[in-house]
């Protein structure tokens, strides 16, 4: 499990496809903070994204195996060397739930319609995908390539966001530019509502 506040923006080195048919991929990523003490089969989540360790390569980078069903519903199929990307390592049990409660589970893709500056802050709108409408409420949390954010306004097509100088700085949401798309994992909270009421419907 994860809260959603990322530890480092870790560097891509690699991301290699061992196949011709490029469904699944090794993702390769350099982390000074994270990566010392790290075990294999730990769990890192890349923008978002639950990965398990595969391989520590040298003293500051490790190695994650991406399935299919990964490439498809996330962006790390697109990542480039050199690109930033959060990183959060798992929750150790009795830490502080800084955050909210994160699976590393995505659950699409975002688009980023606008960002305007404030003072001391950014707005962000994005569009919502209409699988995931049902999910996203005002003031509700989500997680966006694995940040924990509070909704500030959502709409029937779109929702929107305010980043402090914090996340700002210390995570690529910084960087994000219009145009571009973003992992999104809806609360989990949501999605178990959703289905108990499915399953009462049913009975």
């Amino acid at each position: 499990m994860f809260t959603g506040i990322v530890e480092e923006k870790g560097q891509v080195i690699a991301l290699n496809f061992p196949d011709e048919d490029h469904q699944d991929a090794q993702l390769t990523i350099t982390a000074p903070h994270v990566v010392p003490g790290t075990r294999l089969g730990e769990s890192i989540a890349v923008n978002g994204v639950c990965l398990t360790v595969t391989e520590l390569a040298g003293e500051n980078a490790f190695v994650a195996d991406v399935m299919p069903e990964t490439l498809r519903l996330t962006t790390l199929g697109s990542l480039t060397p050199g690109d930033s990307v959060n990183l959060e390592r798992a929750r150790l049990i009795g830490s502080r739930l800084d955050g909210h409660i994160v699976q590393g589970h995505v659950d699409g893709v975002a688009h980023l319609l606008s960002r305007h500056p404030g003072p001391r802050w950014d707005d962000l709108w994005f569009a919502l995908p209409s699988a995931l409408a049902p999910y996203v409420a005002r003031k509700g949390s989500i997680a966006l390539a694995g940040v924990s954010l509070t909704v500030t306004e959502v709409t029937a097509s779109e929702f929107g966001v305010s980043l402090i100088p914090t996340t700002l700085e210390a995570t690529i949401l910084g960087d994000l530019q219009p145009g571009q798309v973003i992992n999104v994992e809806v609360d989990v909270i949501a999605k178990y509502v959703e289905r108990l009421l499915h399953v009462s419907a049913l009975e």
